[in-house]
């Protein structure tokens, strides 16, 4: 159809009581960008309304060219604590809509917490975060801390190099950074901060799978891409508490270190306000399953494999008569070297437990120090496969890995196997 000044516009819809036509047509419109480039732009709709939006894509399914529909959205629709307030409740994943969600504190909160206890002691702290404030347990310390917290909006480019400025003048900067956002600073790492070895914390957020946000968001590499770079230290907790302690530690260091937490809640561990500086580099042991036999199997275990590895263990060693032993490594960099070296004196099996890739990961470090020490011992890696992993519930995922207990338990049973099978 054309109107009397021979623009064209599309027949309406008996059922579009809202307007005698599909609101403008590209010449009808006001100008704006997308028209400007070639578009034909149709809207704004109720992008709530679902039968609405059925009928104007259909009637544009004919229509030839570029065609664009702006449909407007209220974030948390249909759920009043999200409506009322949309970034609390940004990226939470499935809730229980009757409590609003209630859940134990997460690794944000306990990284948060630490934030403003370490800046009450040290004037000298301040805090950058790259859009990411409420998502990294920030708030608290912006409003207690205003003048010393500094959002750069998404550049994580610039929050890297912001940091390193800040250190080269004496300051104690720490960064707070989801793992794959990281990825987009890592020139910045290595030649702002590692190269001039500067005194900067990472508190890397979202480490390993992180679930319903789907592969774009895994923190899968980190390890990987900063095990490589000198200077750095690398450190992942078991819990909670361990988190508070590393970040402490992490912030005492003299130089360049992350410490690398999960999404979500801790294992409900108990957190000691008191914090301590931890030995670099020192692993400890977690528990040693003892059985009948002299054989046993070693399993070192990073980060959030750490307590899932151990009852894998004890099942294992309960089901097999077989000694095991469960290494909470804490540090990826700079391995527990003694530690590796006096426990290959009388293992069987290593088996290395990591929510990472297997690829350039924990489990690689292990096995590169051991090849050099020419420590001839089995072992096997367990993390995340060489794909990208669909999106899923964490547990679902983590299943779907072999990372759950169930799974560790299944791998450490046919490396057994082929233990023992060889003559």
């Amino acid at each position: 159809n054309v109107n009397e000044h021979g623009e064209a516009y599309i027949q309406p819809h008996p059922k579009w009581t809202y307007n005698s036509r599909l609101h403008q047509s590209a010449t009808d419109a006001a100008d704006n960008l997308f028209k400007a480039i070639g578009f034909d732009y149709f809207g704004p709709f109720d992008g709530h309304d679902v039968t609405q939006l059925v009928q104007v894509f259909n009637a544009l399914k004919k229509r030839k060219g570029p065609r664009l529909v702006h449909v407007y959205t209220k974030k948390g629709k249909g759920f009043a604590p999200a409506e009322a307030d949309p970034i609390t409740y940004h990226a939470i994943g499935k809730i229980n809509a009757a409590s609003g969600g209630k859940t134990p504190p997460k690794y944000s909160d306990v990284f948060g917490e630490w934030l403003c206890d370490e800046a009450a002691q040290d004037e000298r702290l301040l805090a950058i975060t790259p859009a990411m404030c409420e998502g990294s347990g920030m708030v608290k310390f912006a409003k207690q801390f205003p003048q010393r917290f500094f959002d750069v909006a998404i550049a994580e480019q610039h929050a890297v190099t912001l940091a390193a400025g800040m250190a080269c003048e004496g300051l104690k900067p720490v960064v707070a950074i989801y793992s794959t956002f990281l990825q987009r600073g890592y020139d910045q790492l290595i030649h702002d901060v590692a190269l001039q070895n500067l005194d900067v914390t990472f508190g890397i957020d979202r480490a390993g799978l992180v679930g319903e946000d789907g592969p774009t968001h895994a923190g899968a590499y980190d390890y990987a891409y900063m095990r490589t770079v000198p200077n750095m230290v690398i450190m992942a907790p078991k819990d909670e508490n361990e988190c508070r302690q590393m970040l402490h530690t992490a912030y005492a260091y003299n130089g360049p270190a992350a410490v690398r937490y999960p999404r979500g809640a801790g294992v409900g561990v108990e957190i000691q306000k008191e914090m301590t500086v931890l030995e670099l580099g020192k692993a400890e042991i977690v528990a040693e399953i003892k059985a009948n036999s002299d054989e046993q199997i070693t399993v070192l275990a990073f980060g959030s494999r750490v307590m899932v590895a151990l009852e894998a263990a004890e099942q294992f060693a309960q089901k097999h008569d077989v000694s095991v032993c469960v290494v909470n490594m804490r540090f990826v960099k700079p391995l527990d070297e003694q530690m590796i070296r006096d426990l290959a004196e009388h293992t069987h099996l290593f088996v290395t437990v990591e929510e990472h890739a297997i690829m350039g990961g924990a489990g690689s470090a292990v096995n590169e120090f051991m090849a050099q020490e020419q420590i001839v011992k089995p072992i096997i890696n367990l993390g995340l496969p060489d794909s990208f992993l669909h999106q899923a519930t964490h547990n679902q995922m983590l299943q779907d890995c072999g990372l759950d207990a169930k799974g560790i338990l299944n791998s450490i049973e046919r490396a057994w196997l082929k233990v023992n099978q060889v003559v």
